[in-house]
């Protein structure tokens, strides 16, 4: 058995302890996933995604992967916004696979009424070991999920695998602020408030500390940006949202 330690938030775990505590995170809060996004962002997690969308263009016919995307916001917006252009311009329509360690977010995710006329498929696997064949998708998103994956630079990996030759990847995530007075406003808001909120929206405080501690420990901007450079991607480039509190790295398969 491997003695290598990972961290848990604050936590330091067994290495092979953290898959199964961050589903149980996620098995707890997979129900009010959503409404607690919009409360602890005041909305604003809506704004970066739609950023998202518009760096990332998507086109007509075009497939993407949205990883550990379980409730299936990416997906949607992906194929909504490849649908005006494709109105416009002609085409077949866009479709997404939502890959999602934990089935139990896979199935919060599913809407009958958002899912309407939309091409998603949902697959419970792992960011490490992605279940799909090499150069099969044109995209490849992960949102808030990086920072919970155990071996990122293997998920980097994987994602570049997937991808078509010309495929784009991105990697929305909180982030850390540059500006001191912003990064202490909202260090302060996110230990006092948001496992307030996990406790009173979701009945859930530990899963929310978590969250927190887990941004903390997640690598800066540039050194998040060199390890998707080291994992082959090409013209690497990042882009901080609200100051800084979430970033946007992206990178081509060449």
């Amino acid at each position: 058995m491997s003695d290598k330690t990972i961290d848990f938030g604050f936590e330091t775990i067994p290495e092979a302890e953290k898959v199964g505590r961050v589903k149980g995170v996620f098995d707890s809060v997979a129900s009010n996933y959503d409404l607690m996004n919009d409360a602890m962002s005041v909305g604003i997690h809506r704004v970066w995604k739609n950023m998202t969308m518009t760096r990332l263009n998507p086109q007509p016919g075009e497939a993407l992967l949205d990883v550990a995307g379980g409730t299936g916001d990416l997906a949607r917006r992906f194929i909504r916004a490849a649908e005006e252009v494709r109105l416009r311009r002609g085409g077949a329509p866009a479709s997404a696979v939502i890959c999602d360690i934990n089935d139990q977010m896979l199935l919060a995710g599913i809407d009958p009424v958002k899912d309407a006329g939309l091409d998603i498929t949902r697959v419970c696997g792992n960011a490490e070991c992605l279940p799909f064949d090499d150069a099969q998708f044109d995209v490849v998103t992960i949102a808030f999920g990086i920072r919970n994956v155990t071996d990122r630079m293997a998920a980097l990996r994987e994602f570049r695998r997937v991808l078509k030759p010309g495929g784009r990847l991105a990697v929305l995530e909180f982030s850390t602020p540059p500006a001191n007075v912003i990064r202490a406003f909202y260090d302060a808001y996110s230990f006092a408030v948001i496992p307030r909120l996990g406790q009173v929206l979701a009945g859930d405080r530990d899963s929310y500390q978590y969250l927190v501690e887990s941004i903390r420990k997640f690598p800066k901007q540039e050194q998040f940006a060199e390890m998707v450079k080291d994992a082959g991607f090409a013209n690497v480039k990042y882009q901080d949202y609200s100051a800084g509190i979430a970033a946007l790295h992206t990178g081509w398969k060449i």
